[in-house]
């Protein structure tokens, strides 16, 4: 067996936040291999999140953002304890999804809070739609058969909750254009060992309402974090 030295046990508590203890069991296990090790404090980590998610979270931050004098957040996002709250992971947490919020527009946190009032009048919309379609111009207009509408209507509403739920939106600042919010969200769960949870925000646009030129702020905050 690889002899587990503090370096290596420095190492992998600097990759991935995990306690002393839990990194030199990690390495112990993984035979000293650090990557491995990493890995699988990651597994751990996810499945005792997951264990986690019924636990009473009251304390956390209420964090505002502005972009620009243009766009304005202000989020609520709960954790355990006082002292998680007060912790860098936990603020970053909150400044990077306030900025994902000015950025993408999501309208709910989460499937579970989309009203059915608003389902059925987006249901409505793509039925009518999938009914009466119209083309580009230079294009032909696709037909759907009456018996797949619903079928292909409920596909269509599917995709619609995902784009409009904060937590299945992919992350603004992820590189690969993978990494879901919720995702963030489960592996700050694991790596600090609260429960956590964002619970509501509001949005406001400059002119918000009002006729006025669209500008693409996702492209706008992506640019200003440098991506």
């Amino acid at each position: 067996m690889a002899e587990i030295t503090t370096g290596m046990i420095k190492d992998l508590r600097e990759r991935t936040g995990a306690g002393m203890s839990d990194c030199k069991k990690a390495l112990v296990e993984c035979g000293g291999d650090v990557e491995k090790a990493g890995e699988f404090l990651r597994k751990k980590g996810l499945a005792a999140a997951a264990k986690k998610a019924g636990r009473v979270a009251t304390e956390g931050l209420v964090h505002s953002y502005i972009h620009n004098g243009r766009v304005g957040v202000m989020i609520e996002v709960n954790c355990e304890t006082d002292f998680v709250a007060r912790g860098d992971d936990f603020k970053a947490f909150v400044k990077d999804v306030a900025m994902h919020i000015a950025a993408s527009n999501p309208l709910f946190v989460s499937e579970a809070d989309i009203d059915e009032q608003t389902v059925a009048k987006e249901r409505e919309i793509k039925m009518e739609a999938a009914r009466n379609p119209k083309a580009a111009p230079g294009e032909k207009v696709r037909v759907i058969p009456e018996a797949m509408i619903p079928k292909v209507v409920e596909g269509q509403m599917a995709k619609w909750k995902k784009e409009v739920c904060l937590l299945d939106q992919i992350w603004v600042r992820d590189e690969e254009g993978k990494k879901t919010i919720g995702a963030l969200l489960t592996d700050l769960v694991a790596k600090i060992g609260e429960n956590i949870k964002i619970r509501r925000f509001v949005r406001w646009e400059l002119g918000e309402g009002l006729e006025k030129k669209k500008d693409d702020f996702a492209a706008e905050v992506a640019k200003q974090a440098g991506l």
